[in-house]
């Protein structure tokens, strides 16, 4: 598994959260049964360049926490791009650091806690979920929380 992390903000990626974000990801990756063998890009941004890419991909002229862009469209027969070690390129994470540092606040939990949430959403997209309706959005809840907690990382 490679993570390709892209900070592009002042905010400091410690170890400690490099290893969180890896975990995470890993995790989501056991828990959905998908080939370890991926690659996934993980861009920390600030709430300017967030909504920007919210408005140029979903006409949404508005920060978000968190983007998910995947590659897979999870069609029969569809093959999967792979990088030069033949890991499956997954796809893209973006996050906003403001919007976790603030919801991690509004919520009352750590910004630990708040990433990892994050993190476990958005690779639930990229493996081809999504929450557009209530059923979608209760079961995507559900496996992120299942995540969180084999992490041990509850609120």
């Amino acid at each position: 598994m490679t993570v390709l992390i892209d900070n592009r903000t002042d905010f400091e990626i410690t170890p400690e959260t490099e290893k969180l974000f890896n975990d995470v990801i890993a995790e989501s990756l056991r828990y959905e049964e998908f080939d370890p063998q991926c690659e996934i890009s993980l861009s920390i941004v600030n709430n300017d360049e967030i909504q920007e890419i919210n408005k140029q991909y979903r006409n949404i002229d508005a920060p978000t926490d968190v983007l998910s862009f995947p590659l897979l469209t999870f069609e029969e027969g569809e093959q999967a791009d792979v990088n030069e070690n033949d890991e499956i390129m997954l796809g893209d994470i973006i996050i906003s650091i403001e919007k976790a540092i603030s919801q991690a606040e509004e919520y009352g939990h750590g910004l630990k806690r708040e990433l990892a949430f994050l993190t476990a959403h958005s690779m639930l997209h990229l493996m081809g979920y999504d929450h557009m309706e209530d059923d979608e959005r209760e079961e995507m809840f559900e496996k992120q929380e299942a995540i969180l907690n084999n992490l041990g990382i509850t609120r």
